[in-house]
């Protein structure tokens, strides 16, 4: 992520699963994603609907980021005490984005639990449809 902000992209993605702590928060269908930008958020949130593809904004809640602190190091890649692992995994993805315009990271689960119509149990693209969705609206099609 550091060596691709070196670019100063227009957006920066990150698709991860780091965390159990997303899926124990909203379960193996809907993988939260994080983002400062409030406008890129409701594009994806709305690309997110139509392609029934479900994703669900936490917050980047900065005052977590204390829980980062390490008597050690610089920072610690993990809260301290156990508690909103998926926000501070972000928050800690966060410290390596500093020139792109705007970052979107995903804490993805990418698995279907048990069959549903046109998802199949086993690996599942969380996310994809919706952001793809997303990037062709934002930069045009394929063909153009």
């Amino acid at each position: 992520m550091a060596l691709a902000d070196e670019e100063a992209p227009e957006l920066l993605i990150d698709m991860a699963t780091l965390t159990g702590a997303a899926r124990v928060a909203l379960g193996p269908d809907v993988p939260p994603f994080y983002t400062d930008d409030d406008e890129l958020a409701v594009a994806l949130s709305k690309a997110a609907t139509a392609e029934n593809d479900p994703l669900w904004r936490m917050p980047l809640w900065r005052p977590y980021e204390s829980m980062l602190d390490s008597k050690v190091a610089d920072l610690n890649n993990v809260s301290t005490g156990g508690h909103a692992g998926s926000i501070t995994a972000a928050l800690f993805l966060s410290r390596f984005v500093t020139a792109a315009k705007s970052w979107l990271h995903f804490d993805i689960f990418a698995w279907t639990p048990s069959g549903k119509s046109a998802r199949p149990e086993g690996g599942e693209c969380q996310a994809s449809r919706a952001l793809y969705a997303l990037l062709r609206a934002r930069y045009g099609s394929a063909t153009s």
